[in-house]
């Protein structure tokens, strides 16, 4: 059984405040991410190592941008996006 199979998936956008290192500017972008819920009870036709997962399992978030495009329009740049966690724990 795969993770997906024990999850709800459910994208949302989260905004979030991002320097640009080129124009030094600091502005706020809507940063898209996945969210992932622990479903309600265990699928069918689940052995007990995935009774054990499914126990184990926590709600969580990933985030899907790792890139964003700078909103000032005299930069432009490509800013990579460091300051926020790749992986959020609800």
């Amino acid at each position: 059984m795969e993770e997906r199979d024990l999850f709800n998936e459910k994208d949302e956008t989260v905004p979030a405040t991002i320097y640009c290192p080129k124009c030094r500017t600091s502005m706020e972008y809507q940063i898209r991410w996945r969210r992932r819920t622990r479903k309600a009870s265990l699928p069918p036709g689940a052995d007990q190592r995935d009774k054990a997962k499914f126990e184990k399992a926590r709600n969580y978030r990933i985030r899907l941008d790792d890139k964003l495009r700078c909103k000032n329009p005299r930069c432009g740049k490509t800013i990579e996006i460091t300051t926020l966690q790749t992986v959020v724990f609800d």
